[in-house]
């Protein structure tokens, strides 16, 4: 999308999105992961920084910076399919990605602006553009959101792919309500709670635990966060959306693995924060867990939400699933990748870093 097309400063509020209400509030306040006016985790969790952190983090945030971006261009791949057979997966880039499962496609947390951020102005900007252009996607049977951060849940993105593609939305409790303040008529929102599910065009859809937190304002926790099982006849996928690593993975995969393939979340992370976005060897831990067959890492190399150097979520993941006897693949943005004969590792980003 062009930068032109970004909401404007004045617009900020309509990007923070709404509050649930009426039925929607019902829900929320009903289940069971919300008690005291929150959505909680289900392990003990810290999601705030401590004081003695905040200044560590500014600090950070401020240094390193040249190492915390690619040094150069982000090598990108255009991939269009004739048809959705098989399984395959196509990463875009952060968490964005193109699920095609056996005749059916799965767009999982789409952001194509500039900015994840509130304001077109300020805030994390992209490091690399988008491999294709959003009106260019594939017809899209469901969008798939794991939580309402701006890098997950983007307006724009929102309201183009409404307008385009006759898409359900599924996302958790309370996310619905951000998306009925952009638009999106209430017939095309599916909400879930955790251990919930859903079928859209044969394809059935559950909302499994996370460990995070949510919040696209000053008020935090008001919307629930959430992993996804995405079934077809006879494959499936696990997406980790952004969590810290916990038990619940375990019984993820009990009750609904194997999987043929996981996206998992393996950057962005700190010490400051550890029960709230995983390190790579956590994350190999996950697909592990939830017993994967081939892993695709994601929630890496589009932003710059960290002060990990921008190759390290992509260089520990390989040397950890090396070291686990662990299926890999780790596609450049917009390459499609078939889960049942996936492309050798060629080590790409560090020829960028």
């Amino acid at each position: 999308m062009p930068e032109s097309s970004f909401p404007s400063p004045s617009n900020i509020a309509a990007q923070m999105g709404g509050k649930p209400t009426g039925a929607r509030r019902a829900r929320v306040e009903a289940s069971p992961q919300f008690a005291d006016g929150k959505f909680r985790n289900n392990v003990p969790t810290n999601s705030s920084l401590s004081l003695t952190a905040i200044p560590r983090v500014a600090v950070g945030a401020f240094t390193g910076m040249e190492a915390r971006r690619p040094r150069r261009a982000v090598p990108l791949m255009t991939s269009h399919s004739a048809d959705a057979r098989g399984l395959h997966v196509t990463w875009y880039g952060h968490s964005t990605a193109l699920i095609e499962i056996e005749g059916h496609r799965v767009l999982l947390d789409p952001v194509w602006s500039e900015r994840c951020s509130p304001s077109p102005l300020a805030g994390p900007r992209r490091l690399h553009e988008p491999p294709i252009p959003l009106h260019e996607l594939p017809s899209i049977d469901a969008v798939v959101i794991s939580h309402d951060h701006y890098d997950h849940l983007d307006m724009a993105t929102v309201q183009h792919l409404a307008g385009l593609h006759p898409a359900i939305f599924v996302v958790p409790l309370g996310v619905g309500a951000h998306l009925e303040r952009w638009g999106v008529p209430d017939a095309r929102i599916v909400e879930l709670d955790w251990n919930e599910s859903t079928r859209v065009a044969g394809v059935e859809l559950v909302a499994t635990p996370a460990r995070h937190f949510s919040g696209r304002g000053f008020s935090r926790d008001d919307t629930l966060w959430a992993s996804w099982v995405i079934k077809g006849p006879t494959r499936k996928v696990f997406y980790s959306g952004d969590t810290g690593y916990f038990p619940g993975f375990a019984g993820i995969g009990a009750q609904h693995g194997p999987f043929d393939v996981t996206l998992v979340q393996v950057g962005a992370y700190g010490a400051d924060w550890p029960d709230i976005h995983m390190i790579p060897e956590n994350g190999v831990a996950t697909h592990l867990d939830v017993r994967g067959g081939l892993m695709i890492p994601v929630h890496w190399a589009t932003f710059d939400l960290a002060a990990h150097q921008w190759s390290e979520p992509a260089e520990r993941t390989w040397r950890e699933a090396k070291a686990r006897d662990v299926r890999l693949a780790i596609p450049r943005p917009g390459e499609r990748v078939n889960v049942d004969s996936p492309p050798e590792i060629d080590a790409w980003w560090q020829q960028v870093a």
